[in-house]
């Protein structure tokens, strides 16, 4: 399979030496089993289940009870979403910590991956009212899901010269984009196969999350049979007591950031305004539906429009920073996002203007995001990829915060959807300004500059990064 993908066309035309191996595209074949996770679980059809599940719980009511609490069915799936993503912002940047101190980031990306996908096939047992067994199953996929893409992330630098990132980086986000469109397109099939036998839209919505799990935990295990272990062979002393813990990790892990003021002021700006894109791509959905009036049908189509069309964008970005830069390409992206808003707010009205900003949406989308990821990894000093992906990913697929809460506020007191998807221009406007500080180059060369600086480590050997 991966021999066959390697010599397609499309991989042939951006091929270079040393640069498109089977190892990188078994790493860029992942990301179509990731990103399947992020579409289909957290964007189309866990929702609605996890919602239907809290109804049957509420039993008519206008609240169901939970451990005590009294829970609002339609509140559920959005508390789901917050606990677990406190729990990444806690957990990541220790575990990615952890996973460069031992050098065992291949296994705890198979555990990560594999448990992940297995929760989302676990789903399939969860009765019609089971809300606490089907929201204990989210919070440990989506949390898995985080975890493996810091590990994941971690692997670019390691894969490919920094040369060759921006290319490598773009074409793993189109590989995700094509082959979780590819899956949400078989799944809207399969779904419409089991409604024309009776299957009511609760289970055919179950058995489309189990049709991810299989899906991204077979890619996973395709991709590790031939991912690389470059272990390092190190002597460490264990951490104890306070220093152990996550949060200590974490404040290391933001601390040790200051020794490289241009990559923490990249990372300020990447947070804000990759906050604002997956605000608005988890919104428009809602958007389109409550302002536009698009039917059910025909939200189906923009997202399969975003999923295709964001392999296209994946490409071109790539071509356009080897044109203007990295930084300049990413900045290009940003303004379009700006217009984008602009439209929606004041010149978007039918659902075929809709489909024209979702497709230009899916051109920036995925061009920022896979550039943005290529040039953090070179401003990540050697030994703590894992760790700085860890706090890279706070604000990556999945697990966006201040956006939504700041939406949800702007939605609450005006009542309006186009003033709350104005609001969001300010992550794009400060997120775009701080980027125009940042210095790549001297980023680079600081992070490159900066030997390895383990607490309580002595490296004793480090393999050479192959490229």
């Amino acid at each position: 399979m991966l021999k066959s993908i390697s010599q397609l066309p499309i991989v042939q035309r951006f091929r270079r030496p040393g640069a498109m191996n089977k190892e990188v595209v078994a790493w860029c074949l992942y990301d179509s089993g990731a990103s399947s996770f992020a579409t289909s679980v957290l964007t189309v059809f866990f929702g609605p289940f996890i919602t239907a599940v809290a109804h049957n719980a509420a039993a008519g009511a206008d609240a169901f009870t939970l451990l005590g609490i009294p829970i609002s069915p339609g509140a559920y799936y959005p508390y789901l979403i917050s606990i677990s993503v406190l729990i990444q912002i806690i957990l990541l940047p220790a575990l990615g910590s952890f996973a460069d101190r031992t050098g065992r980031r291949k296994s705890f990306l198979m555990t990560a991956a594999l448990l992940g996908s297995a929760s989302v096939v676990s789903l399939v047992f969860i009765g019609d009212a089971d809300v606490l067994s089907g929201g204990l199953l989210f919070i440990l996929a989506n949390v898995c899901f985080g975890a493996s893409d810091v590990l994941y992330n971690a692997y670019l630098p390691e894969i490919c010269a920094p040369k060759h990132r921006n290319t490598i980086s773009s074409f793993g986000w189109g590989f995700g984009y094509f082959g979780a469109g590819m899956l949400l397109l078989a799944q809207y099939v399969f779904i419409m196969e089991l409604q024309k036998v009776g299957v009511t839209d609760l289970h055919a919505a179950k058995y489309a999350l189990v049709t991810c799990g299989i899906w991204w935990g077979g890619i996973a295990v395709i991709t590790l049979s031939q991912l690389k272990t470059r272990e390092r062979v190190i002597s460490m002393q264990p951490l104890h007591g306070r220093q152990g813990t996550s949060f200590s990790r974490l404040r290391a892990s933001l601390k040790g950031l200051l020794k490289y003021p241009q990559t923490l002021l990249f990372l300020v700006a990447f947070l804000l305004y990759s906050d604002g894109i997956q605000t608005i791509t988890s919104v428009s959905t809602q958007f389109g539906q409550e302002e536009i009036g698009l039917s059910v049908d025909q939200l189906a189509e923009v997202i399969l429009i975003v999923q295709f069309v964001g392999v296209l964008g994946a490409l071109l970005f790539n071509l356009l920073a080897k044109w203007i830069g990295t930084k300049g390409a990413i900045m290009t992206g940003l303004s379009v996002f700006i217009l984008i808003m602009l439209y929606s707010y004041g010149l978007l009205h039918t659902p075929n203007e809709f489909y024209i900003m979702a497709g230009f949406l899916a051109l920036v989308l995925v061009g920022c995001q896979a550039l943005s990821r290529a040039a953090f990894s070179k401003m990540i000093p050697p030994g703590k990829e894992a760790e700085y992906f860890g706090i890279y990913e706070i604000s990556e697929r999945g697990t966006s915060w201040l956006g939504p809460l700041f939406f949800g506020l702007a939605l609450q007191f005006t009542g309006s959807y186009r003033t709350a998807i104005i609001s969001l221009l300010l992550y794009f406007i400060i997120g775009a300004f701080l980027l125009t500080r940042v210095r790549f180059k001297q980023a680079e060369d600081d992070a490159n500059a900066t030997t390895m600086e383990f607490p309580h480590l002595r490296l004793e050997t480090a393999p050479e990064v192959t490229s």
